[in-house]
């Protein structure tokens, strides 16, 4: 699996959200071996929901514990200053004089109405390795679209 790129507070996040998973499939285990006990499993509907209920819990734990187990923390990385990076917040100032300010992170913090987007969205692949005062044109799904780096700086 490659690299997945977090930061401490997505790191912890993860981190907090697998003891309850773990503590559900548990749960669920138990569910399932009551289930059991009831007799025929064919027509057994709280043997089948607990079952199915148990493989998502244990697809989203394997899931987490992949991107744990391959966390690059960004905080920890040396964000170079004045270069357009993972890590970065950026100012863009397209060709209509809109200024905007992005976060650039990896695509499980990714949240665009916090400012937060993802290193693989369209925008920031086409800003990453520029510095302020560069110009750059960037494809989007609407059309190539002009933005003039403005500010680029260490956002954690």
């Amino acid at each position: 699996m490659p690299d997945t790129f977090l930061t401490r507070a997505g790191y912890e996040k993860l981190l907090k959200e697998l003891d309850p998973l773990k503590k559900q499939k548990n749960q669920l285990s138990q569910d399932i071996a009551e289930a059991r006990e009831k007799g025929d499993l064919k027509e057994n509907a709280e043997y089948h929901s607990a079952k199915e209920k148990l493989g998502e819990v244990m697809t989203r734990i394997a899931k987490i514990q992949d991107k744990l187990q391959n966390a690059k923390i960004i905080d920890e990385l040396k964000v170079p200053k004045g270069v357009v990076s993972i890590g970065c917040r950026v100012t863009v100032q397209d060709d209509d004089g809109d200024q905007m300010t992005y976060t650039l992170v990896g695509e499980d913090e990714s949240d665009p109405s916090d400012g937060k987007i993802s290193v693989f969205a369209p925008i920031a692949q086409g800003l990453l390795g520029k510095k302020p005062g560069e110009t750059v044109e960037v494809q989007l799904p609407a059309g190539t679209r002009s933005f003039k780096i403005l500010k680029a700086e260490p956002a954690l």
